[in-house]
Order: C-alpha cells, then sequence, then structure tokens
C-alpha cells in the first residue's frame, strides 16, 4: 500500500503550477484563472459557487466527507498576484522554477492553489476518508485581503481554516500576524510667491518636514512597527507650498500599542502643526486585525503532528505581514497560514523549489488526513 508521499504525483503537481502561473491574474482581474480553477473543482467532485461582489470575485468549493461526524475544513488560496505575469518566461534548472527576471513567477500564491488541488487530486483518486471539504479562492488579496473583507461569510461552515500563502520553506506555520493601520495627513500652509513675497506665505512642506522627523519611525518594539511610506506636495520653486500629504502605516501583534501609538502620533503631529501655523487634517484607517493562536492550541498540534508525519519540521511564526487569514479569524474561523515554499515574493527574483511544492502538497494531504479525527475539546 503506498504511503501519502507516494501519491503526490510531482508531473502531474508541476504541470498544474506551471498552468496557474502562464494565466494572468491581476487584482479585480481574475477571471481567467477562475474558470479554470472552476474547472478543475467540479471535475474533484465538488460544487462549485462564484461569490461576485461587483468589482471581482470569489470561487467557493464543497465536496461532502465520507467521514461521519467530522468537522468541516476549509483550505484557501488567493488567485492574483501583485504584478502583471504577462509575456512570463518560465526557466526550470536543478529543480528550481523561476522567471528570466522580467516578470514575477505568480508562485505567490499560485504554488498554494496548485498544492492544495495536487492533495484535492489524491484525496480523490484514493478513496481517502476525510470529513467536509470547503475550498476558498479568494480575489485581490494583494490589494488590502479585499476579496475575503467582501466575501459571503454564511456559505461555509468550516471553523478551521489553511490559508496557504506564506514564503519560506515548508514547515513554517504562522500563529500570529498583526493588526495594520494606515493614515494620511493633510498639512495646509498658504502659498504665495517664493521670490517676491515669501514672507507671506506659510511652507507646507517644511512643516511637515519638523512633523516627520517627530514622528515615530521604524522598529517601535519586538511586535510593533511604524513607516513613513509617501510624502507629496509643492508645485513650483517659485510657490511657497500651500499642502503636503503624508501617507503612513502602523503594524503590532498588541493592539493596546497600536492604539497608543495611533494617539501619541496624532496628538504630536496636531501640536507641530499648530506651533508651526498649518493646518492638519488626519484620516486613518483599519485594514485588517491581528490575530494570535496559542502554540499549544489543539489545531495548531494537529498540525505540527501532521508536518512531522509528512517529514516536515514544523516551525511557529510571528508573522509581520496580514492574509486573508486576518479576516478569517476575525469573522470567527480559526486560520492559520501555511508556507507553500515560495521565495522572495513580490520581485521578480522570485521561485520555487520543486521539492517544496511536493513537500507543500504533502503538508496539506496529512493534514487533512488528520484533521478528519479532529474533535472540539
Amino acid at each position: 500500500m503506498k504511503t501519502l508521499r507516494e501519491c503526490v504525483n510531482t508531473d502531474r503537481l508541476i504541470n498544474s503550477f506551471l498552468e496557474l502561473i502562464n494565466i494572468n491574474s491581476l487584482s479585480f482581474s481574475e477571471q481567467a484563472i477562475g474558470e479554470v480553477l472552476a474547472g478543475k473543482l467540479i471535475a474533484l467532485g465538488f460544487s462549485v459557487n462564484i461569490q461576485s461582489y461587483g468589482e471581482s470575485f470569489n470561487l467557493v468549493g464543497y465536496k461532502k466527507g465520507s467521514v461521519a461526524g467530522a468537522l468541516p475544513i476549509l483550505l484557501s488560496s488567493h488567485m492574483d498576484t501583485v504584478e502583471s505575469t504577462e509575456g512570463l518566461r518560465v526557466i526550470r534548472e536543478n529543480g528550481l522554477i523561476k522567471t528570466d527576471g522580467k516578470t514575477v513567477l505568480g508562485a505567490d500564491d499560485k504554488s498554494g492553489i496548485a498544492e492544495i488541488l495536487e492533495a484535492l487530486q489524491v484525496i480523490q483518486d484514493k478513496g481517502l476518508s476525510v470529513g467536509d471539504i470547503e475550498v476558498v479562492f479568494t480575489s485581490a488579496e494583494e490589494r488590502g485581503l479585499y476579496g475575503s473583507k467582501k466575501f459571503d461569510y454564511s456559505l461555509l461552515q468550516s471553523k478551521h481554516a489553511l490559508v496557504l500563502d506564506s514564503s519560506g520553506s515548508v514547515g513554517k506555520v504562522v500563529v500570529s500576524a498583526p493588526t495594520h493601520d494606515a493614515y494620511t495627513m493633510r498639512i495646509s500652509g498658504r502659498s504665495a510667491h517664493a521670490g517676491i513675497e515669501p514672507e507671506k506665505g506659510i511652507n507646507a512642506i517644511m512643516a511637515a518636514a519638523k512633523i516627520i522627523s517627530a514622528l515615530p519611525d521604524g522598529r517601535i518594539d519586538t511586535v510593533t512597527t511604524a513607516n513613513i511610506g509617501t510624502i507629496g506636495g509643492g508645485s513650483a520653486t517659485n510657490v511657497v507650498p500651500r499642502e503636503v500629504v503624508i501617507e503612513g502605516e502602523m503594524r503590532s501583534h498588541n493592539l493596546e500599542t497600536i492604539e497608543s501609538l495611533k494617539k501619541r502620533m496624532f496628538e504630536t503631529a496636531t501640536k507641530l502643526a499648530k506651533k508651526n501655523q498649518v493646518r492638519i487634517h488626519i484620516e486613518d484607517k483599519r485594514h485588517y486585525v491581528g490575530f494570535k493562536i496559542a502554540d499549544d492550541d489543539p489545531f495548531v498540534r494537529l498540525i505540527d503532528v501532521a508536518l512531522h508525519k509528512s517529514g516536515t519540521f514544523p516551525e511557529h511564526l510571528v508573522y509581520g505581514g496580514g492574509s486573508d487569514a486576518n479576516v478569517f479569524n476575525e469573522r470567527g474561523i480559526k486560520s492559520l497560514v501555511l508556507s507553500t515554499g515560495m521565495q522572495q515574493p513580490h520581485t521578480t527574483d522570485e521561485h520555487i523549489y520543486v521539492n517544496d511544492l511536493t513537500s507543500g502538497a504533502l503538508a496539506v494531504l496529512e493534514i487533512v488526513a488528520a484533521f478528519r479525527d479532529f474533535r472540539l475539546s
């Protein structure tokens, strides 16, 4: 009798991955890949629902399992890529899949999709006993988790999810991700002719410089960061600049810390604006809420055991970025993010090793097989 590792078909997995990355699928332009994935899920015995939300859609699949009393599990990855893959040229060498350096590869997150599909194919081919499986392939994740925020959660039964969307070798498990807030500061002074009557103006750029220099930036503490990302303003060298717009963000795994930091930053900016005789208007927005799942949580322990069984050493990560798992957790679905093996995502050096693709599919397979016996304590 074959082991699950022997059941994973590497050639099929590679071909599936190559097919997916050759479909250009920018955020909000996922129609082509969505049609392909819907067909693949239907062929795997899933009922498929296309959940449209205006700008795009999310793809939802459901397949009833054969184990009575088993809890359903959700498998998820996103369909979009951060940049266009138009003109993608794939290079394969020494077990590595990469591009010619002119485009991203799209392993973020099509490696996750391919690994899920391969695991589901093995489950079907071998008639493995598992519980109900739900699949969600989201859209526009790269545009601020847009698809998962627009998702209709009444379509789901699962209260536990695997989100395949993290970089690094297979075995990394994101158990904690931060809350992410962004802000815009609009600083308004008064324009004047810089060569004739500069004293009649109030220089918004100078005021903004003083505000920026006083704001916390970079690593604030071990679980908190802040960043001033963009600044724009002024119209010409002979005009005292009237307006400057500053955009920044802050992230923290501690909700109290991010609220305290935000309050301190905004109060500092307001005081300095008044001191420098400019007006300031501040807007802030919460992009997503953080989550933290304990290392000894039963779901985490199950994943650790399954990863060990697949021959992979599990490593728990406190991560600085967000994913659809942030939204799923906020909506009451306990979600962990698994690494897919993709390396250097969001760059033209993005690549993945075939061994990691195979290990990723096997990890999903082992976890789903183990989950059939999972019960809430």
